[in-house]
């Protein structure tokens, strides 16, 4: 038999010019996919602050935070690095209480950094473009892959 090529072709975009002018445009002109995504977004917090949150709507939190932090990176609402900050360690300690007790409940100072952290991701997905959104999930998809980020959904042994 023979050894398997490790070729693999580079994918061809069919309409390069539409790809770039899509990436310049602001993602709030695209009304519905913002909305749908704000929804799911917001009903995932408050089923955090209810205390009925399932691993699906934390899994959503984190991407939040690991969203706004890149975009924080990259400059949009470089003024709020203590927002993103204490949003980040109000859920990482919720989340690491939650998953040593089974359920995951805020305390009220965790409560109030989370809910600001939601109005600047707010805030940040009104003010960038497509293309800023893709380079923030790249930045985010690249340092899961080097092993970067804390796994905070698993129990300490």
């Amino acid at each position: 038999m023979r050894k398997r090529s490790k070729y693999r072709p580079k994918p061809v975009l069919v309409n390069p010019l539409g790809y770039v002018l899509e990436s310049l445009t602001p993602l709030s002109k695209h009304d519905s996919f913002l909305i749908d995504l704000k929804i799911k977004i917001h009903y995932a917090m408050t089923n955090i602050t209810r205390g009925v949150a399932t691993r699906k709507d934390i899994e959503q939190m984190i991407g939040v935070v690991n969203i706004s932090e890149a975009l924080y990176r990259m400059g949009v609402g470089r003024e709020y690095q203590d927002v993103v900050k204490a949003g980040a360690d109000a859920l990482q300690s919720a989340v690491q209480r939650g998953v040593e007790k089974g359920r995951f409940v805020l305390r009220a100072q965790e409560m109030n950094a989370l809910n600001t952290m939601m109005e600047l991701w707010d805030e940040q997905m009104d003010a960038i473009t497509v293309r800023q959104l893709e380079q923030a999930v790249k930045m985010v998809e690249e340092e899961h892959r080097l092993g970067k980020v804390k796994h905070i959904l698993e129990k300490k042994t």
